[in-house]
């Protein structure tokens, strides 16, 4: 079953909890007419992984990282599949980071990394985007990386069952014209080393979302443009590009 959040009403925020009385639940093949997909998990924090391919260290010309590279994006940057990226009047350059998304089940502290699979609920799809010039700019990443509808998610959670993790690959299409490819076995840090660091200094909850990092190809969004991740076996993330008002 691929799990999807909806809602039929439009006013309700991408950002709403499971509280909200407009947040339905279903199977992505039963989304019924009309209904906006939110985004699958209402996480209350987003962990991401820096710089986890080799080659998309080296596009920017850093050096590989020797222990994962965390930072956060808020919950409020979250949007789903289907919604727009809004491009802030203040960046020069926004791109997009198509990224494997994953998503906690149970509560995790303190997991050894042979135990992490235990802990992941299921798989999604997620755009990482990132203000390249604050992110330059700035000594962290939070204002580059924590704009309102800059962590777009979706379309679903695949369970962790169902997912062949070696045949994974992250693709990202840029107004249909592929921009990244790349296996999730290149990444420099798996899962298991992911979920294990993180989990020494912080609690993962259930919900939670862990965006693993993205391939080389980045690039920048216009207006006007159309941005997808494709993750064969995963999903297909689809959202439009518009400037901000």
């Amino acid at each position: 079953m691929k799990t999807i959040r909806y809602t039929l009403n439009p006013k309700t925020l991408p950002t709403a909890t499971d509280s909200d009385p407009d947040v339905r639940r279903g199977d992505l093949s039963k989304l019924p007419a009309g209904a906006r997909l939110l985004p699958p998990s209402a996480p209350s924090k987003i962990v991401c992984v820096g710089r986890n391919y080799a080659d998309h260290a080296k596009e920017f010309n850093n050096p590989a990282p020797t222990e994962p590279l965390i930072f956060l994006k808020p919950p409020s940057s979250l949007i789903g599949s289907g919604g727009a990226i809004v491009l802030p009047k203040a960046s020069e350059r926004v791109d997009y980071e198509g990224e494997l998304g994953v998503v906690i089940g149970k509560r995790a502290r303190h997991v050894k990394r042979s135990d992490s699979p235990a802990y992941i609920l299921g798989y999604t799809c997620v755009n990482d985007v990132s203000a390249r010039d604050f992110q330059r700019k700035d000594a962290q990443w939070t204002r580059g990386k924590g704009f309102d509808t800059f962590c777009a998610v979706g379309p679903c959670i695949v369970p962790r069952e169902e997912v062949e993790l070696k045949n994974l690959r992250v693709r990202t299409f840029l107004d249909g014209e592929k921009k990244q490819d790349a296996p999730i076995t290149d990444m420099l840090f798996d899962l298991n080393v992911i979920i294990e660091y993180v989990s020494a200094f912080m609690t993962l909850e259930p919900g939670d979302l862990i965006a693993t990092g993205t391939p080389s190809g980045v690039g920048p969004l216009q207006p006007g443009s159309n941005i997808r991740i494709d993750i064969e076996g995963v999903g297909i993330l689809e959202n439009t590009v518009i400037a901000e008002g």
